[in-house]
């Protein structure tokens, strides 16, 4: 199974009724079809680039799953079908290394930082280390 994610993007008028019922059907294909749901985020209404049939605004949804080709072209069909879709992408992201949430360092001593100063500093007045520090 190949690992996707699918960002679509809904008429900002819909309430929350009709936005579950979309996620609902999208859940659907997934699972008729072997996949394997992951995550569905809604992204909330943002602003389009350019109107998308007279829309200037639209609700974006973000959907992580994984499953196989047909899977793929069933659920694009139906998002092309639907017309409460202003538009969807589908990305194969087996590939991609998961992203990680980046660690906090711990926090530094007073006087480590003060001997970095020192030796930054001191090499000022090398001219060698000076080209090293500009870069």
């Amino acid at each position: 199974m190949r690992k996707y994610e699918t960002i679509y993007i809904l008429q900002p008028e819909l309430n929350e009724d009709e936005i579950q019922s979309v996620a609902d059907r999208v859940q659907d294909v997934i699972a008729s079809y072997g996949g394997v749901f992951q995550r569905l985020e809604d992204w909330g209404i943002r602003k389009l680039a350019y109107p998308i049939n007279k829309c200037s605004r639209g609700r974006y949804l973000y959907l992580r799953y994984d499953g196989g080709r047909e899977l793929i072209a069933e659920l694009e069909r139906r998002l092309r079908l639907d017309e409460k879709v202003l538009r969807y992408q589908s990305v194969n992201i087996t590939d991609q290394p998961e992203k990680q949430a980046p660690e906090k360092k711990a926090p530094e001593t007073g006087s480590e930082v003060a001997e970095d100063n020192n030796a930054v500093v001191g090499s000022e007045t090398d001219e060698n280390a000076v080209a090293v520090v500009s870069e």
